[in-house]
């Protein structure tokens, strides 16, 4: 069954990026996603919008300087 729901681990894996490192980005709320029972869950478009907005902040800010 194909689901459009991650588990910090498939995140961690679709980021590139340490496990810890996206439990911490949900937990300080910068990275959209949900609890289930206590573990973590994100939308995978939820993710993929967050991704673009990241990438216009970053080329806004680069503009700057």
């Amino acid at each position: 069954m194909k689901t459009d729901i991650l588990t910090v681990k498939e995140l961690s894996e679709y980021l590139k990026l340490n496990e810890k490192t996206a439990y911490r980005l949900a937990a300080k709320g910068e990275i959209p996603g949900f609890k289930v029972g206590g573990s973590w869950r994100f939308n995978k478009a939820d993710i993929d919008n967050w991704i673009q907005q990241q990438k216009a902040v970053s080329n806004k800010n680069r503009e700057k300087s």
